[in-house]
């Protein structure tokens, strides 16, 4: 009965050594995540801004002269009275992708479910995206103010309420949405991509 008790405890202990390792990605396969994670943002990306410039007439002439454009194609929102929100996407300069990015958001009030949006944030002019690009951390708000674009009578953007330092455009699977809020939107360096 003591040989069955040694076996069986060796092999119990064989085989937790064994399955985390099973589990566990090597270097290159967690490159290779973090590669497809990158191509994926990247796509989404391309695909939010597609349908920006098919939604928001003018969105193109805006793009073109921001200095940086940082999208997030998928922000969760989701919560029960308390929420949040998040998502990842990447900042592009010149059309070339220097950073990729999370955003999160905490609120609590009166809320039940969950939804997709994406947001596009244009970064106007170079002091903008030099003070972006030195932060760890930027909040709307808090680092900047940031103006929510939205489609005119005329069916353009409505470039009235452009702040000149760093707009943005909320998009739902419906189009622009409008009166959103970004206000208190937590935007962090993604090291680890």
């Amino acid at each position: 009965m003591r040989g069955r008790t040694v076996i069986w405890n060796t092999s119990a202990f064989a085989l937790a050594l064994a399955v985390p390792g099973c589990t566990t990605p090597s270097p290159s396969d967690a490159s290779g995540e973090q590669m497809d994670k990158r191509q994926t943002i990247d796509a989404g990306f391309d695909s939010t801004l597609s349908r920006l410039y098919i939604d928001a007439e003018g969105s193109r002439e805006l793009i073109s002269k921001a200095k940086g454009v940082l999208i997030f194609p998928s922000v969760i929102e989701a919560g029960f009275v308390v929420g949040g929100q998040y998502g990842e996407g990447s900042l592009r300069v010149g059309g070339h992708t220097v950073g990729n990015y999370s955003t999160a958001t905490g609120s609590v009030g009166w809320q039940i479910g969950a939804q997709s949006r994406a947001i596009v944030f244009l970064i106007v002019t170079d002091e903008s995206l030099r003070q972006f690009r030195s932060t760890d951390g930027w909040s709307v708000g808090a680092d900047a103010s940031v103006a929510i674009l939205k489609i005119g009578a005329n069916g353009n953007v409505d470039t009235s309420t452009a702040s000149g330092l760093v707009d943005a455009f909320v998009l739902t699977n419906t189009g622009l949405m409008a009166g959103a809020s970004l206000e208190g939107t937590r935007i962090t360096r993604l090291n680890s991509l």
